[in-house]
């Protein structure tokens, strides 16, 4: 093909023709009726989509049979592991003879002797007056009674009768309770002292007897690379700097008037229409008021009020009470000073109880302390022995054979020539600009060796 258009000359994808309207509704114009975008903006040229260098992510099996050994399988060593000896239970032989149900309640109780309760309340008193009552109240001369039977109890006759002996009356705890001798209890409790064995011993483990311990190798270094510069020149073109073109056009001008200095070679006139037209009225000074000095009155003051002069004093008897007045009775005879409490309340003599304590097992000597404890009577001092480490040292493994620095992207990658698309230009390379479209397709046809051939300055740019 001989003509191309930009859409077929176009290998990035990015490039296309404007397309204008149809053949109906065509103005006859170059331009884009369908946007004003093309016109004040124009394409950037010489700018294709970087292509991405990373490989494909594909999994690649490892082809080569897999060892199924591991350094736990090679350097294992099992052991015979004996059963553990079961400690055989000791049988059951209950102990001949009668359970002394005794406690130390029974044991340090001590029984006292016990009176029946006597109430110390007095009886009640009735106060007999030797005047007769002449008044009968309403209540005798308006009531009357009526003719009740009276009716029968069903409550058993249960009259309490106390005990004639003092503390007589006797405690469900008395009647149950039988008094059984006391009988010393044994302990079965083993005796709590260490019990030393004359073994020696035994350091040896399966660690000291079973280990192996093998020799390392000696640590591979590797040298250090040198440092070699790249000899080619760092290229510090950008597509920015490549493919903008600053817009031409003039600068802004500003909208503000400008500002004049207004000068005149006249007088400043200090006069004011405040001061010709303000007027002077005369003020006076203002009058201090004087206070009046306080003259003290030298004649008697008089202290009467309305009250003293129109009061008007009535006579009138004091108010008599129609009650009686309580005159006090006094006796002629001493003051008794017993009462009920005193004559029938007798203190008795109590004594405290001391306290009720059993007797110490362990006798304590009035000698003075050895300080000789059951420690330092019973220690046996053994020399220490210091249990020797048969842990391996903690160093990396090391190998002589040198690293293989080669990787899959290294024996992958295939490098790719960056090539431009050349519909990015406004005449493509090898093209010259033919015929417009119906559609708004540009048409370009290749060159002959008779057409003049004209580089772009994108092209030399670039080259």
């Amino acid at each position: 093909m001989t003509r191309l258009c930009v859409c077929d000359m176009c290998n990035c994808g990015r490039h296309r023709c404007t397309h204008q309207s149809s053949t109906l509704y065509s103005k006859g114009g170059k331009s884009n009726p369908l946007s004003e975008y093309t016109e004040k903006y124009p394409a950037y040229k010489g700018h294709t989509r970087p292509k991405s260098l990373k490989p494909q992510q594909e999994y690649k099996a490892h082809q080569s049979t897999m060892e199924g050994t591991t350094t736990f399988r090679m350097d294992y060593i099992p052991y015979v592991v004996p059963r553990r000896p079961e400690r055989q239970q000791v049988e059951y032989k209950p102990k001949p003879g009668q359970i002394d149900l005794g406690t130390t309640y029974k044991q340090d109780f001590n029984q006292y002797e016990i009176q029946p309760f006597v109430p110390f309340r007095p009886k009640e008193r009735a106060h007999i007056m030797n005047a007769k009552l002449d008044t009968v109240p309403t209540y005798k001369e308006d009531f009357r009674q009526w003719e009740i039977s009276k009716r029968e109890l069903t409550k058993p006759d249960m009259t309490y009768h106390p005990p004639a002996a003092k503390f007589g009356n006797s405690t469900t705890f008395q009647d149950d309770f039988v008094q059984k001798g006391l009988v010393p209890r044994e302990s079965y409790k083993p005796p709590n002292v260490a019990k030393f064995s004359d073994v020696p011993f035994e350091n040896l483990t399966s660690n000291k007897l079973s280990y192996v311990p093998h020799a390392l190798e000696a640590r591979y270094v590797k040298a250090p690379e040198e440092y070699k510069p790249n000899s080619n020149p760092f290229q510090d073109l950008t597509t920015h700097r490549q493919d903008y073109q600053g817009l031409p056009g003039q600068l802004s001008k500003s909208c503000k008037p400008e500002v004049l200095k207004v000068a005149s070679n006249k007088p400043f006139q200090s006069s004011t229409e405040f001061r010709d037209r303000f007027q002077q009225w005369p003020v006076s000074l203002p009058e201090f008021h004087k206070s009046v000095e306080y003259t003290s009155p030298t004649e008697h003051m008089d202290l009467t009020t309305t009250s003293h002069t129109d009061y008007i004093k009535h006579q009138v008897h004091p108010f008599v009470s129609a009650k009686p007045f309580s005159i006090p009775k006094k006796s002629s005879r001493p003051f008794q000073g017993n009462t009920t409490m005193r004559d029938d309340f007798q203190p008795w003599a109590a004594q405290r109880q001391s306290l009720i304590r059993k007797q110490e097992e362990i006798r304590r000597s009035s000698e003075k302390m050895e300080d000789l404890t059951t420690f330092k009577a019973h220690f046996i001092h053994h020399q220490p022995q210091p249990s020797q480490s048969f842990k391996p040292h903690n160093a990396p493994m090391r190998s002589d054979a040198p690293l293989e620095n080669d990787t899959m992207y290294r024996t992958e990658f295939t490098p790719k020539k960056i090539s431009i698309c050349p519909a990015s230009f406004e005449s493509p390379p090898g093209f010259v600009f033919d015929t417009y479209d119906d559609r708004g397709h540009r048409f370009f046809r290749k060159l002959t060796s008779t057409d003049t051939i004209e580089t772009p300055k994108e092209m030399a740019l670039i080259a």
